[in-house]
């Protein structure tokens, strides 16, 4: 039974796709990364609690198929913002997000950044 439940959880992982504008953050990468924990020995991997297991997998099923955005449908599609589904995911995009972070620094600490002393090593790195 433990390797249904793999072989399952495998093809989900292959279904789900990867979103590189999140590195480091993308659920279809940590997905793939918990699988791997989970079932250390393929197959052969006993599970100590197989309902629970299920319903983990069933959930993520139904996360994968857009179960609930057909179930629930929205009228419009904007969120609070008023941006679009394009517009979030390019606002919630790692480098964005980066950028973000950048632009918030106070000013003493963009100066402190600058001209900060840097040691040999990393000067040799640029």
């Amino acid at each position: 039974m433990a390797a249904s439940r793999y072989r399952r959880f495998l093809k989900l992982c292959e279904e789900w796709p990867l979103d590189e504008t999140k590195r480091g953050r993308d659920l279809g990468a940590y997905l793939r990364q918990r699988v791997a924990q989970a079932f250390r020995e393929g197959e052969n991997t006993q599970i100590a609690e197989p309902e629970t297991c299920d319903q983990m997998y069933e959930s993520l099923a139904r996360l994968h198929s857009n179960y609930y955005k057909h179930k629930y449908p929205r009228p419009r599609d904007t969120s609070f913002s008023g941006l679009t589904v394009e517009e979030c995911r390019i606002v919630l995009a790692t480098d964005t997000l980066e950028e973000f972070k950048e632009m918030n620094k106070g000013l003493w600490k963009k100066l402190q950044d600058k001209f900060v002393t840097k040691s040999p090593d990393e000067k040799t790195k640029k």
